[in-house]
């Protein structure tokens, strides 16, 4: 299987926040952020592996600014890392005022999705080669990431997390 660099999973996704999307402040719904980032996040997890995907896991996601009715909701993603059957997807949501000529950013999430064949069975998927600097630390961090969601989701003992004990125990 040929690796894919993770500028071919690059995936810019732009929304309109409409009425329907809002809660009665006139502030998007942040389920409906959610799953604006699911959709963007599952289509560059299809791009890097050109196989369906299923969602595993989001990590934390916090709203720091509240974006409006009107605004234009931009979400970038890429694979950051792929293991197994499992690729790490890296978003960024951005928010824009085109009448006030104002954008800000609003919340980053790591996503985890699960390459499958048609019967749902896992399947495995290419590497990803990092090439510019911000990639590479996002690689390299994307194993640490990992070994927490597997510790916090019960499928890790803390023991076997050699990446995190580094962070903390340096010359262990």
């Amino acid at each position: 299987m040929k690796a894919k660099t993770a500028k071919e999973s690059l995936t810019i996704m732009n929304e309109l926040v409409l009425p329907n999307d809002t809660n009665p402040l006139n502030n998007l719904m942040g389920g409906r952020l959610l799953h604006m980032m699911d959709i963007a996040a599952a289509i560059a997890a299809q791009k890097h592996s050109n196989r369906v995907v299923v969602t595993a896991s989001v990590d934390n996601v916090s709203f720091r600014n509240p974006i409006g009715l009107g605004d234009v909701v931009t979400i970038k993603s890429q694979v950051t890392r792929a293991f197994n059957s499992s690729m790490e997807v890296r978003l960024e949501v951005w928010a824009e005022n085109i009448p006030n000529g104002t954008k800000f950013k609003s919340n980053e999430a790591y996503y985890t999705f699960v390459a499958v064949d048609q019967t749902g069975k896992t399947i495995p998927v290419p590497e990803v080669i990092a090439e510019t600097e911000e990639e590479v630390r996002f690689y390299e961090g994307a194993l640490r990431r990992r070994q927490l969601r597997l510790i916090l989701g019960g499928k890790m003992n803390p023991d076997e997390a050699t990446e995190l004990k580094a962070l903390f125990f340096p010359e262990e």
